[in-house]
């Protein structure tokens, strides 16, 4: 495409990208929900009865297994998902004010680079 065409905005319903994606088709979150919420009868590994399950119900209770197996990061997934992912605390402290108002500029240079000095 030349830059010709790059300034150009496009006309009103005509596509940027005419071969994209076909209309109808389904993006990728519509189609795992629509796994996940999918059914099957099985028996509870933690109640032990037949019940109807949905495909994330498994992968949860599959989760919970490895967390009970002292696999950390299926414990850390788990409760990230259910009360959130616990927020950094960042502590910020306040440099002491200091009245320069009394110096020239050039006692303020002296004075920061003998505190340079002092440093190294």
């Amino acid at each position: 495409m030349n830059e010709e065409n790059l300034n150009k905005p496009w006309k009103k319903g005509e596509s940027g990208n005419p071969s994209g994606r076909p209309k109808g088709s389904k993006n990728r979150s519509t189609i795992a929900r629509h796994w996940l919420e999918t059914s099957q009868s099985v028996k509870n590994p933690i109640t032990g009865e037949t019940e109807t399950m949905t495909q994330e119900d498994l992968i949860t209770l599959s989760q919970i297994k490895k967390a009970r197996e002292e696999d950390t990061g299926a414990y850390r997934a788990l409760m990230d998902s259910a009360y959130g992912s616990p927020l950094q605390q960042i502590e910020e402290t306040q440099m002491p004010t200091i009245d320069l108002s009394g110096y020239t500029a050039q006692e303020i240079k002296e004075i920061l680079n003998s505190e340079k000095q002092d440093e190294e």
